[in-house]
């Protein structure tokens, strides 16, 4: 991939205290490995100086970018603004919180090329059996739901062509079923994946937002409206 450039997308709600050092880590591992990239954190109306912050890290490096939300929208709806955003010729995104390494990018940066879409999983994942065990009631979910079984559906890790994403856009759903849609459409028009493990660090700093009622709710209302959009497409 040496001659291939990359857009990072970050989506970042209340991450004032994990923010800078994992921009700084990515800066530090791209500007090693890519001819060109970009960085661009999406800031999904933090209430606390996630913005300024990302400020003031692109003002001392352009390659850094801010893609502000005023209010919260969402995971999806924060991963679609960086995606639309971006420009070069791959995106690879990760959650901005610490959990994952981006030199972990090294294991799958073999496999891309063609029609492949490569997604990490978390072979070891650093999170309470509650929450494992509601990600895995998740993904049992989506395969009875839609035919679509990977290792491990919501794994903020994973790479793909920038032409990937504008040939199944648009990807409607703001919240956690983000991915999801994503994947399954991209599988609907011929895309591949290949899964790959990655290493998954416990959160140093702030909290966890994802598995709360609301979040919840809205992911069934989105995959039945998903279900529908594709029996009728």
């Amino acid at each position: 991939m040496a001659n291939e450039s990359l857009s990072v997308i970050l989506p970042a709600h209340n991450e004032e205290e994990n923010i800078a050092n994992t921009v700084s880590d990515c800066v530090s591992y791209l500007g090693s490995n890519f001819p060109e990239y970009e960085v661009i954190v999406v800031n999904d109306g933090s209430r606390d100086r996630t913005r300024e912050i990302v400020e003031e890290l692109s003002r001392q490096n352009p390659a850094v970018v801010l893609v502000n939300h005023e209010v919260n929208k969402g995971y999806g709806s924060a991963l679609r603004s960086g995606f639309d955003k971006a420009s070069l010729d791959y995106i690879f995104f990760m959650d901005s919180d610490g959990q994952f390494d981006i030199t972990d990018l090294d294991r799958l940066v073999p496999h891309i090329g063609g029609k492949n879409v490569v997604i990490g999983y978390r072979e070891n994942r650093a999170d309470s059996f509650v929450r494992s065990l509601n990600a895995w009631m998740y993904g049992l979910y989506i395969r009875l739901m839609f035919g679509l079984s990977v290792k491990d559906m919501d794994c903020a890790f994973k790479i793909f062509p920038t032409e990937a994403y504008h040939k199944v856009r648009p990807i409607k759903s703001g919240g956690a079923l983000f991915s999801a849609e994503f994947l399954i459409k991209l599988k609907r028009v011929g895309y591949v994946f290949k899964e790959v493990p990655v290493r998954h660090f416990p959160r140093k700093f702030g909290s966890q937002s994802g598995a709360n009622l609301k979040v919840i709710l809205r992911m069934f209302r989105e995959s039945w409206k998903l279900r529908n959009e594709l029996r009728n497409s």
